[in-house]
């Protein structure tokens, strides 16, 4: 009898001392330790530099390569070309400016090459002795382009030259106040050249 209560004193005993019930209920969850997921750095690619058949064009983009030539054309002549000076109208009113072109025609029986660039074109307006405007006096970076005239073909300059009614001079190119050609039924005279070769008569017009 006195066993059996050492036994039970023993037995309640160890259930309060070792308590297994808690080694669940007081276990805490483990926790997760979660790293922030960095977004990552993407450095943009350098932009491409354009290959050089992607430039854009210059003003010469259909003259023919360097070193190709129209090969046996001779250079056209006084004797082979009409130059003839042309405006777009006869008389003036005082909003209108003048627009001057330039007509060329090969007059021989052969193809020939000529020069019809800036570089070797001139438009000279006079009244009287006094030469009143010379186009090449304020002339800025004129430009060669040599073309082939084929028998017999007229061409006129596409883009007119357009003549602001003041006197012209190498000093006075940036001069807003240049002089005012006098009007009033005023008559003047336009004279060309083209590729050394100067027109064979001048075009009058009158200013209003």
């Amino acid at each position: 009898m006195l066993l059996l209560a050492v036994v039970a004193v023993v037995a309640i005993v160890w259930v309060l001392i070792a308590q297994p019930w808690r080694s669940q209920a007081s276990t805490p969850a483990p926790e997760v330790s979660r790293s922030a997921s960095a977004t990552p750095s993407v450095s943009p690619s350098p932009s491409e530099a354009p290959a050089a058949s992607d430039a854009v064009p210059g003003e010469n983009a259909d003259a023919a390569p360097e070193g190709e030539t129209d090969a046996g054309l001779p250079a056209c002549g006084n004797a082979d070309v009409s130059v003839e000076a042309l405006t777009d109208q006869s008389g003036y009113a005082a909003d209108q400016n003048p627009q001057l072109s330039i007509r060329l025609t090969n007059t021989s029986a052969e193809d020939c090459t000529l020069n019809v660039g800036t570089t070797g074109q001139s438009f000279t307006i006079t009244s009287g002795n006094d030469t009143w405007w010379r186009s090449t006096d304020c002339q800025s970076e004129p430009s060669d382009m040599v073309v082939t005239l084929a028998a017999g073909q007229s061409v006129t300059s596409a883009t007119p030259v357009t003549w602001d009614r003041t006197r012209s001079s190498v000093d006075t190119c940036q001069n807003p106040n240049r002089a005012k050609a006098p009007a009033g039924g005023a008559s003047y005279h336009l004279a060309v050249a083209i590729g050394g070769i100067p027109s064979g008569a001048t075009a009058q017009f009158l200013l209003e």
